[in-house]
């Protein structure tokens, strides 16, 4: 969510952030009306509640004057305690048509305020889609080159994950496909081992290394939440719903990824300033429809249902050089792991038109993956500011100024698999059609250096 007071003075850096990131501009200016017509309203209700406020103390003043009053001065002041009690009356009357309408285009203006999109920061490339993200910097291993055929520098031609893993008897696409539908799976045996292998030195590295706080999220949550981090109302239609929620008046949906329950944790909270930067990590089970993905990546383990990720949350106070220095150091922690395990990745700058409605910034991580002939997306690190904090109501007192301000919010991903699973298998084959374990992940899978 924007800073209204913000969007009202600068309306056109919002219609400009609008229509960079491939959203209507009009939607500037409906919030803008919708908040003209509710300003004046909300003023006169203020002004009612200050007039009963007056009447009363004067009624009491009155009657205070009526018990010493004799003749006709009392027979005035009883008159005008006559009116002066009539008129409350009158007021809730008029209380209760403004509430009406202030209520209505409260809802308005909130619709069109939850409507807005964050503007991209000014060092963001402008572009339409994904095609236009801007290559940041590449890394390779040792003795691999990914603009080399893979065969030419390993000497046997590569399989994909999916060949790999079923002739081990590591997964079962179409058993997972009977119990769960499309776009399912069943890791087995190593597969299944290999997968929590990689999840838990993934959280086992920003616990220990980093020092972030090991939390649980919820995959279940209120929409508030979802609201409050910003999947909805854009992107409900990637979300699983409960049809059947609680009945205790709140709705209750599946989430994509850990960040929502990290963040919903201080949702409506004042944390203590020196507190912070709140620095957290998660592994929880995460829920995406993939709904316009009809046709794409339909086989194996790139684009599922349902699939467990490790998550890094950072709340921070509210200023843009140290947001920009935590997106360095949540990236750098990626980079690390991904190196440590020995893949090919790049970065990624997203342009304008694929940050989506709440970013400011992301850059897109992926991997080297021989069955794509080509990288594949497996993390995002998002730089938030103050959209989802602001949503979710997450406020510190400023020592400086005294005052409660809204935090700043990060997050990027440590490790999602089964995606993640896709360059370890296929970058650790060996011709014989075994596969190596990385060195890190040894540990892990009981000292196992090779599956089959």
């Amino acid at each position: 969510m924007i800073d209204l007071k913000d969007l009202r003075e600068n309306p056109d850096k919002y219609r400009t952030g609008a229509a960079n990131k491939n959203a209507d501009p009009a939607v500037v200016d409906r919030l803008l009306e919708a908040d003209a017509q509710l300003r004046p309203l909300q003023t006169a209700q203020q002004e009612l509640t200050a007039e009963k406020n007056r009447i009363g103390k004067q009624i009491g003043q009155l009657a205070g004057r009526l018990k010493k009053a004799e003749g006709d001065e009392k027979a005035a002041l009883q008159a005008e305690m006559q009116q002066l009690q009539a008129r409350p009356n009158e007021i809730k009357a008029e209380e209760q048509q403004l509430a009406e309408q202030v209520a209505e285009l409260t809802r308005q203006r909130d619709a069109f305020w939850l409507d807005v999109p964050q503007p991209a920061d000014g060092d963001v490339p402008v572009g339409k889609s994904a095609d236009d993200n801007v290559e940041l910097r590449t890394w390779s291993p040792d003795g691999f080159d990914p603009a080399k055929p893979f065969a030419e520098q390993k000497g046997f031609e590569p399989r994909g994950h999916v060949d790999l893993m079923q002739n081990l008897g590591l997964v079962d696409f179409e058993r997972g496909t009977k119990v769960s539908g499309s776009r399912s799976y069943v890791l087995v045996g190593d597969g299944f081992r290999l997968h929590q292998a990689i999840l838990r030195y993934a959280f086992d590295y920003m616990v220990g290394e980093h020092g972030f706080v090991a939390m649980s999220a919820a995959p279940l949550v209120r929409d508030a939440c979802m609201v409050g981090t910003g999947f909805f109302p854009h992107g409900r239609d990637q979300v699983y719903d409960i049809a059947n929620p609680t009945g205790e008046g709140y709705g209750l949906a599946l989430t994509g990824t850990g960040e929502v329950g990290l963040m919903g944790y201080h949702m409506d909270e004042i944390v203590d300033a020196d507190s912070l930067p709140l620095c957290y990590t998660t592994l929880s089970t995460c829920f995406r429809r993939e709904a316009g993905a009809a046709g794409k990546d339909t086989a194996g383990l790139y684009r599922i249902h349902q699939f467990d990720k490790v998550e890094q949350v950072v709340i921070c106070k509210a200023d843009e050089a140290e947001s920009r220095a935590w997106h360095q150091k949540m990236i750098g922690f990626v980079e690390t792991l991904l190196q440590r395990l020995e893949l090919p990745y790049r970065l990624l700058q997203c342009c304008t038109g694929d940050l989506g409605p709440k970013n400011a910034d992301m850059i897109d991580v992926e991997c080297w993956m021989p069955s794509r002939a080509g990288y594949g997306e497996t993390h995002s690190a998002s730089r938030l500011y103050d959209y989802q904090t602001r949503r979710l109501n997450i406020r510190y007192k400023d020592p400086a100024t005294g005052k409660n301000t809204i935090a700043h919010s990060l997050n990027n991903t440590v490790a999602a698999s089964p995606r993640i699973l896709i360059p370890i298998v296929e970058m650790n084959q060996n011709a014989d059609g075994t596969i190596t374990v990385p060195p890190v992940l040894r540990p892990y899978m009981g000292g196992d250096e090779r599956i089959g």
